[in-house]
C-alpha cells in the first residue's frame, strides 16, 4: 500500500511537470500574467472613478503602480511552483532556482516602494525610499551575476559524482516531497489571499514558503544519507540547507541588510558548488580521504 502511494504520488509529480514545463504551459502562464496585470490596472483604474462598490474599494488600492506589485508577486507565484517541481532534479538546481526567486522578490520589493508612494510621484515622497529601492535593486543584479558562475560551474559537474545507490528510489521520495511542498505553497497562498480581503494586510506569501522550505532541505539532507554515505554530498547538500535558513533572513532583514545578506549567500552556494566541483573530479573511495596530506 505504502509503496503504491508513493507510486501513485510519482505519477502525479510527471503529470504535473509535464504539464507546467511545456511550451504549451509556459505560454499560458505568460498569457495568465499579461491579463492579471491590464486587469489590475483597470480594476485599480475603477476604484479611483469610485465604481467599485463599497466593500471592494476598501481593499483595491488606487495607486496604479501597486499593479506592478501584483504581478511580480504573481510571477513569483508561478516561479515557486516551478521551484518545487525542480527538487527532483538535483539540490543543486533546487538552490540556483531559491537564488532566482530571491532576485525577483527583491526586484518586487523596488516596486513595492513605490507603490506606497502618491501619484504622481514627487521627490520629497521618494527621497527616504532611495536607499531601500537601490539596495534591493542592486541585491539583485549582484544575484543575478552570480548566478550566471554558478550554473557555469554546475555543467562540469563530473558524470557519476554523487555515487548515489537506488537512484530511482531517491528521485521517487523527492517527487513526494516536492508534491507535500506544493500542496503546503497552495495552502499558503489561499490563506494569504484571505488575510488580504479579511484584513487587507496579508502575511509574507515566501517568508513562510522558505520556512517550509527550511524543513524539506534538511529532511531531504537526512534521507540522502540513506542513499548515499559520501561526506563530500552530505556536505554539499547540508551547505545547501544552509543556503535556504541565510535566504529566509534575508527575507526579513531590512532592505539594505537583506540584499547584502542575498548577495553573500548566492557568493557562498558559489562557492560550495565549485569546492565540490573541484573535489568530486577526483572521486576518492569510500575508504580515503577527500584531501590526502603528505
Amino acid at each position: 500500500m505504502r509503496h503504491g502511494l508513493t507510486n501513485y504520488g510519482g505519477w502525479l509529480f510527471d503529470r504535473l511537470e509535464e504539464g507546467w514545463e511545456s511550451a504549451a504551459g509556459r505560454r499560458r502562464s505568460a498569457f495568465f500574467l499579461v491579463v492579471f496585470f491590464v486587469g489590475s490596472l483597470l480594476l485599480i483604474e475603477a476604484n479611483r472613478q469610485g465604481w467599485l462598490p463599497v466593500h471592494m474599494a476598501a481593499v483595491v488600492p488606487t495607486n496604479h503602480l501597486v499593479a506592478i506589485e501584483w504581478a511580480f508577486t504573481l510571477l513569483l507565484i508561478l516561479e515557486v511552483v516551478g521551484l518545487t517541481l525542480a527538487l527532483s532534479k538535483s539540490v543543486s538546481i533546487s538552490v540556483g532556482k531559491q537564488l532566482e526567486i530571491l532576485s525577483l522578490i527583491l526586484l518586487r520589493n523596488t516596486f513595492k516602494e513605490i507603490s506606497h508612494l502618491d501619484e504622481p510621484l514627487l521627490w520629497e515622497q521618494v527621497e527616504p525610499a532611495l536607499v531601500p529601492m537601490v539596495s534591493s535593486a542592486m541585491g539583485a543584479l549582484v544575484i543575478f551575476a552570480v548566478l550566471g558562475f554558478y550554473y557555469r560551474v554546475r555543467s562540469t559537474y563530473p558524470a557519476g559524482g554523487d555515487r548515489i545507490v537506488d537512484k530511482t528510489g531517491f528521485i521517487l521520495t523527492k517527487k513526494n516531497i516536492a508534491l507535500v511542498l506544493l500542496a503546503g505553497f497552495v495552502v499558503i497562498v489561499l490563506h494569504d489571499i484571505g488575510e488580504y480581503f479579511l484584513h487587507g494586510h496579508p502575511e509574507s506569501i515566501f517568508e513562510k514558503f522558505y520556512t517550509l522550505l527550511v524543513f524539506s532541505d534538511v529532511l531531504l539532507v537526512l534521507i540522502s544519507l540513506r542513499y548515499s554515505s559520501g561526506y563530500l554530498v552530505a556536505f554539499r547538500n547540508s551547505g545547501f540547507a544552509v543556503v535556504t535558513v541565510m535566504l529566509r533572513l534575508a527575507l526579513i532583514a531590512p532592505p539594505l541588510i537583506g540584499a547584502l545578506l542575498g548577495g553573500g549567500t548566492a557568493l557562498f552556494a558559489l562557492a560550495i558548488i565549485y569546492a565540490y566541483t573541484v573535489f568530486s573530479s577526483r572521486t576518492p573511495g569510500p575508504e580515503q580521504p577527500m584531501i590526502k596530506v603528505p
